[in-house]
């Protein structure tokens, strides 16, 4: 399954894992190049109903301005 990023800027980002027979969605904030690059993991859940909530929480974003990553 792809990357979810935010359709505004990119910089957030939900990648989906399959972990002993379990999806975990990861919440990545990403630096810009000019600050240096790198990510910060903001989260990790195991639902998408606490995917929106860690959403509503930490970013300015919510699950509708997500779109898959190119």
């Amino acid at each position: 399954m792809p990357d979810l990023v935010c359709g505004c800027c990119g910089r957030w980002r939900v990648s989906v894992e399959l972990i002993r027979g379990r999806y975990r969605y990861r919440l990545v904030h990403r630096y810009p190049e000019r600050f240096g690059g790198g990510k910060n993991v903001l989260g990790e859940v195991g639902s998408v109903e606490e995917l929106a909530e860690l959403l509503r929480r930490r970013t300015p974003v919510d699950l509708a301005d997500l779109r898959e990553a190119a």
